[in-house]
């Protein structure tokens, strides 16, 4: 007897992206018939968009049952709407996470396919080149540099969402409970044998660009503070540093004195010039455990990631909450 298709789903977060989602639709479809041996599913989260996007997946899911709309209340963020997409797929044998704008391309998922079914249950997409240009570029390419620098646990350069999870994974991160996630790394921490596709990461299907400099920039700081200790190290090297310094100098003004010399530092601007760098490593450091407490403060006070809008017939609102401690 024949081993049963094995059932894939396709999570994919959807904020104001009205401008892409039509051709997002023709070539999933065009997927799901060209590979009949998978038994397919969509799952298509709007993250509370403001244009027409609800309301098309909406439509396509009346269209054709394998397209299916979850909508949460209002606009939790990209990685909320991920995991309550995570969450919603978790009884399939593989999830493929994606975006909606096409950058990453869905034929891409047959090879992905491939690699989970030789044994990897996690199969990275990693990007040969990717079509970002201008500042964007160089912000990615610098994030990425950075954060292999300061990362505690390694975590393969040059992939991002674009990816696929066998069942045990989606499972082991549906169970991790922080609030500020960042996937990657939590892909990469979960551990699991893992295979990488590679790919060239293309231009926008249509539409601009929904993630903002303020919202890359967070979701940079919570990959950074979540995965790394480094900044408080550094905080202690620093004030190592200064403390040394402090000490030297005092210790040769002394010598300087004992051996009779006169002391010509008499103005006051060695002295401001070490107040302020003073003063400015220490609001450097507050911040930096700001970063870190902040986080703290989210985590403990135990909301829900998100909260998903009732369905039409009434039902109350399905939310992922936190385990209690």
């Amino acid at each position: 007897m024949a081993d049963p298709a094995p059932t894939l789903a396709v999570v994919i977060p959807v904020f104001n992206e009205e401008a892409v989602l039509p051709e997002l639709f023709t070539r999933l479809a065009r997927l799901f018939d060209g590979n009949p041996d998978v038994i397919w599913r969509a799952v298509l989260v709007d993250d509370g968009s403001r244009d027409r996007s609800a309301a098309m997946l909406r439509e396509q899911a009346g269209r054709d049952p394998r397209f299916e709309a979850v909508e949460l209340s209002r606009n939790f963020g990209f990685q909320a709407a991920l995991s309550a997409g995570l969450a919603h797929a978790a009884d399939a044998d593989a999830v493929v996470t994606m975006d909606a704008d096409l950058q990453d391309p869905p034929e891409l998922i047959p090879e992905m396919i491939a690699a989970w079914r030789n044994g990897a249950e996690v199969v990275r997409a990693t990007r040969r080149t990717r079509s970002e240009t201008g500042l964007r570029r160089v912000g990615f390419d610098a994030f990425h540099r950075i954060f292999g620098l300061l990362s505690d646990y390694p975590i393969e350069p040059n992939t991002g969402t674009f990816g696929l999870l066998g069942r045990n994974a989606v499972v082991a991160y549906n169970n991790l409970p922080e609030r500020h996630r960042f996937f990657p790394g939590l892909r990469a921490w979960i551990g699991f044998p893992a295979a990488d596709v590679m790919y060239d990461r293309q231009e926008r299907a249509a539409g601009q660009p929904q993630q903002t400099f303020r919202r890359l920039v967070r979701y940079a700081l919570d990959g950074l503070f979540s995965f790394s200790h480094l900044p408080l190290r550094l905080l202690t090297y620093c004030g190592l540093f200064v403390a040394f310094m402090g000490f030297a100098g005092g210790l040769f003004f002394t010598l300087w004195r004992l051996l009779g010399f006169e002391n010509s530092q008499q103005g006051f601007t060695t002295t401001i010039v070490v107040v302020l760098f003073l003063g400015g490593v220490q609001l450097i450091g507050i911040g930096i455990l700001g970063e870190y407490l902040g986080r703290v403060y989210d985590e403990v006070k135990r909301r829900p990631p998100y909260i998903v809008k009732p369905a039409p017939s009434g039902s109350r609102p399905a939310f992922r909450a936190a385990p209690r401690a």
